[in-house]
């Protein structure tokens, strides 16, 4: 291409050359004929031949600069074969570079016309029938390609100018365009069919694969799923799916309205769209919960949940319920639960018969609308007092639903959250119109005692004769004084003797409630029943804390509780107490320090803890944030036991009511419970039944510290005897363990049976010394533990039960009681027998470990 531009470029300066010496010569030409036909005179020769001579010089120069052309002219001509030899040569070189180029391969001028091509481009045409020849336009290349059905499809590049075209032969070419500097353009055919089909495979590849874990992603889920097209298709479903339906050789695609006949899951409305969650149970007893999840674009995902184990649970909780009501029934007091907008959450039995409402209309209704406007606002300023955070107690006159008038005695007490926000009250209301009347009568005694004195003493005055009689009368009255106020005392202590000893029939459905939730809390649940059994173990949890501390009240109160004082190390109290609550403060943030003290003391080790454990939980429950310091410090006079909180401490004015019934600190913590202000109390009186004098200090926003102080004593020789080891609590020393379990309540056999089990344990449960026999002979068979109640029908204990089967075996049997009485007599009596103790409720963690004590002290034995 370059070796034809010379050439053309050397012609035209040739032609140019001639035409210009053409020129010269028709002026010199005209020159001479000028001058000789001019008419100058023969006078003016000289200037003539002056002008000759000029006209002379000039074709000289000119004669002069046409050699001189014509020379450069032969140089150009010779420099220009050269040049047009060289380009034919590159002009080939050209040629067979493009030929020899792979593909396909096109060269358009500015005109967008073809100048060069290669043969591939002319082949790649030859199946169109299309015959390339140079000079033809790009727009008329496209018109027959598209014409021709040589091209299926064009794709356009985004971020590039490469066209992919797919052709009528499922080739695929890709072509590349690039501009030239004289407004041309090239034009690339590459044949990429080969990676056309590699990617394709590598698609249908990630594709399958894709599907695949898709279908394992969907067989790994608990529930059923099934994706239904549009026209009503099975498209795709999981192994739950078809376990659940018991179609295993269920093939897809498929029918989904066919499935109807083949299994009671499928309902022929599923494939025309489920719109709310519905349950289809099963003929195995198993309940599905059925949800349908529409698709963007159309048909829908069914989900098949079985939730018989949901179910249960709520069958489960409601008996739970059923068995928390029955206690709280048949307590003799009031007993509700206000919500922070007074609405009633809780009423046991006797609440709703006091106000003859049905339980239906009190659950849920607010206090406003259920009580006249004069009975809400007389109780007004006590709930705003309580819903701040304050426990209030009052008595207050007031007319049942029968007409009869009495005296309550109304107890407030606010429940917290996590965050210290009340969010309730505790409604406790007990009738007082006895002891109210009690006291008038001893008021009224007293003033008419009064008068009855200053008449006779104005009697007296006038007659002393008299006196005799007046001093007898005087006598009289005095006697009837301390009766009636015996009479009140008796009354108000019958009462509290009642509470106390009914201890036991309040707690046996609570203990059996206890183990029943410690069994249930070991099995694999689903995921949101784990969260419910605890729930029930906290509730259960608190209606133990709440009954235990009545009853303990009550108890001291009755003054049925008698001290077991003996002499023994501080540190066997201390050490396990430092333990528990060292875990308690982890759990809430804590630090906790513990001084452990070699000292021996003498006092009642079991309400001795009582009173440190109240002083251990009021520091954690009243302290935000710092350290608990549990230790020691030897006095003259005895051993001050001392328990430290860098808490928010107590106002000064409030150190004097601390040990009052139903008196809590007004400072809100962030650790608040369900308690009812007692535990100080209860600390109180078991100090003073000890004769342990208690002290407390404080400063507001720093914290406080109290301390009990017991006399120091001497350790007998029996103490030096060596306990039996204890097992590992790593160790699974239960596993195969043979243990036979007598209690006349057929649910704790039945919860004991289940725990037990769930241990590892083989169970033999009885109601009876009879029935147990009719199960095992009792003289002979190998059995690891005797775990008996104390108290069992027709005035049978387990300690008599247990005396009787040791006497028929060889060996004695390691034998574990279990009871609600805390008598001093019975624990004497369990040591003398060397029995294990244990107090109802029965905390499953806590039995565990005094079997796993029992089975290893009798290994190593």
């Amino acid at each position: 291409m370059a070796s034809h531009a010379s050439e053309a470029d050397g012609g035209e300066r040739e032609r140019e050359l001639e035409h210009e010496i053409a020129k010269l010569k028709r002026i010199n030409a005209a020159l001479i004929e000028r001058v000789e036909a001019s008419n100058l005179p023969r006078s003016a020769p000289y200037a003539a031949f002056e002008h000759s001579v000029l006209l002379a010089e000039q074709v000289r120069e000119r004669t002069q600069a046409l050699n001189q052309t014509t020379h450069e002219l032969r140089a150009s001509n010779r420099l220009l074969a050269e040049a047009r030899e060289r380009a034919e040569t590159a002009g080939q070189h050209l040629v067979d570079a493009i030929e020899s180029i792979t593909d396909a391969f096109v060269l358009f001028d500015a005109d967008q016309c073809i100048q060069r091509f290669n043969s591939r481009f002319a082949e790649f045409w030859r199946p169109a029938g299309i015959r390339i020849r140079q000079g033809m336009r790009l727009e008329e290349l496209r018109r027959l390609a598209l014409s021709s059905g040589l091209v299926i499809s064009e794709q356009m590049g985004h971020r590039d100018r490469r066209t992919v075209y797919q052709l009528h032969d499922d080739r695929w070419v890709q072509v590349h365009q690039r501009p030239t500097r004289g407004g041309g353009r090239v034009i690339l055919y590459v044949d990429i069919t080969e990676l056309k089909r590699h990617e394709h495979a590598q698609r249908e590849h990630a594709l399958a694969q894709k599907t695949r874990l898709l279908q394992a992603t969907v067989d790994s889920l608990s529930q059923g799923v099934a994706v239904v097209t549009a026209s009503g298709m099975l498209e795709m479903c999981n192994q739950r799916f078809r376990d659940l339906t018991g179609l295993e050789s269920l093939e897809v695609p498929h029918p989904f309205a066919a499935l109807c006949h083949s299994s009671r899951l499928v309902d022929a409305a599923d494939a025309e769209g489920v719109t709310a969650a519905c349950e289809r149970r099963l003929e195995d007893g198993r309940v599905v919960e059925v949800r349908g999840h529409a698709m963007p674009g159309g048909g829908q995902v069914l989900t098949y949940t079985d939730v018989t184990e949901r179910i249960r649970h709520a069958e489960t909780l409601r008996e739970r319920e059923h068995w928390i009501r029955t206690i709280t029934d048949e307590l003799p007091a009031m007993i509700a639960y206000l919500d922070h907008d007074l609405r009633y959450v809780f009423t046991n039995r006797v609440y709703e018969e006091w106000y003859g409402w049905p339980r239906d209309l009190l659950l849920g209704g607010e206090m406003e609308a259920l009580h006249s406007q004069e009975h809400c606002a007389r109780l007004r300023p006590y709930l705003t007092r309580a819903l701040a955070g304050e426990s209030v107690s009052f008595e207050f006159p007031e007319q049942s639903a029968s007409g009869e008038h009495r005296v309550l005695l109304r107890a407030y007490v606010p429940h917290y959250d996590g965050e210290g926000e009340v969010i309730g009250l505790f409604v406790l209301i007990r009738d007082i119109t006895e002891r109210r009347r009690t006291a008038e009568a001893l008021h009224q005694a007293y003033q008419n005692l009064e008068q009855r004195v200053r008449e006779r003493t104005a009697e007296l005055t006038q007659v002393n004769g008299q006196l005799r009689e007046e001093i007898a009368e005087r006598a009289a009255a005095e006697q009837r004084l301390r009766e009636a106020k015996a009479e009140a005392e008796a009354a108000n202590l019958s009462k509290t003797k009642f509470l106390a000893a009914v201890s036991h029939d309040l707690l046996q459905p609570l203990n059996a409630a206890r183990l029943f939730t410690g069994a249930l809390g070991e099995q694999d649940v689903a995921p949101g029943g784990q969260e419910l059994i605890e729930q029930i173990g906290r509730s259960l949890k608190d209606v133990e804390t709440l009954l235990g501390t009545l009853v303990d009240i009550s108890k001291l109160d009755a003054g049925v509780v008698t001290p077991d004082v003996d002499a023994f190390p501080v540190a066997e109290l201390l050490d396990g107490l430092a333990r528990e609550y060292r875990q308690v403060a982890a759990s809430e943030g804590l630090g906790f320090d513990y001084v452990p003290s070699s000292a021996v003391v003498r006092s009642d080790a079991q309400l001795l803890t009582r009173v440190v454990r109240n002083f251990l939980t009021n520091a954690i429950r009243y302290t935000g944030e710092g350290r608990i310091l549990l230790g020691c410090r030897r006095r003259a006079d005895g051993l001050e036991i001392m328990v430290g909180d860098t808490g928010m401490g107590i106002a000064t004015e409030e150190l004097g009511v601390i040990f009052q019934e139903f008196r809590r600190s007004h400072a809100a913590g962030r650790r608040q419970d369900r308690g009812l202000g007692l535990g100080l109390a209860i600390a109180d009186k078991i100090s003073r039944m000890l004769e342990h004098p208690l002290a407390v200090t404080s400063v507001a926003g720093r914290g406080s510290l109290f301390s009990v102080r017991l006399p120091y004593g001497e350790l007998a020789p029996r103490s030096q005897l060596s306990q039996a080891p204890t097992a590992a609590m790593g160790e699974n020393v239960l596993e195969g363990r043979r243990i036979w379990v007598v209690d006349n309540d057929a649910d704790i056999c039945e919860a004991m049976r289940v725990l037990l089990t769930r241990w590892g344990c083989r169970v033999v449960v009885a109601d009876s010394e009879a029935s147990l026999a009719a199960q095992v002979a009792v003289a002979t068979a190998p059995v690891d533990v005797l775990i008996v109640d104390y108290h069992l029908d027709r005035g049978d204990t387990g300690l008599a039960l247990a005396e009787r089967i040791n006497a028929r075996r060889q060996g004695p049997l390691p034998v574990m009681a279990i009871t609600a009485n805390h008598s001093v007599e019975l624990r004497q009596r369990m040591r003398e027998l060397g029995y294990s103790l244990l107090h109802k409720p029965v905390k499953p963690l806590k039995l565990r470990m005094a079997l796993s004590r029992l089975v290893t002290g009798r290994l190593s034995g």
